[in-house]
C-alpha cells in the first residue's frame, strides 16, 4: 500500500511538472514568441534554471488560461502556499514582543 501511495504520488507530482511546463511555454509565446519560449525550455532542461518557465507559467494560467490572478501565482509558484503563512506568523511573532 505505501509502494503504491509513493507511485501515485510521484504520477501526480510528473502531470504537474508536465502541465507546468506546457503552460509556461505556452505563456512565453502568447508574450514573446515561439523562440523564447524554446529557449526558455532548453534553458529549463540544459541548466536547471527554471525561472523563465515559472514566469510563463504565471503569465500562461493568467492569459492564456484566463485564471484569477491569485490562482495562477499558487499554480506558477506552489511553494508560496507555505511561505506566506511563515511569513505572517513571523511578523506577527515580532509585533507581538
Amino acid at each position: 500500500m505505501q509502494g503504491l501511495l509513493g507511485v501515485v504520488g510521484f504520477l501526480a507530482f510528473l502531470a504537474f511538472a508536465i502541465a507546468q511546463l506546457a503552460v509556461g511555454y505556452a505563456g512565453i509565446d502568447h508574450e514573446l514568441g515561439v523562440g523564447w519560449a524554446w529557449a526558455a525550455l532548453i534553458v529549463a532542461f540544459l541548466f536547471r534554471f527554471t525561472l523563465p518557465i515559472t514566469i510563463g507559467s504565471f503569465f500562461g494560467a493568467m492569459n492564456v488560461l484566463g485564471w484569477h490572478w491569485a490562482l495562477a501565482a499558487i499554480f506558477a509558484a506552489p511553494g508560496l502556499l507555505l511561505v506566506i503563512p511563515g511569513v505572517i506568523a513571523s511578523i506577527f511573532s515580532l509585533v507581538k514582543r
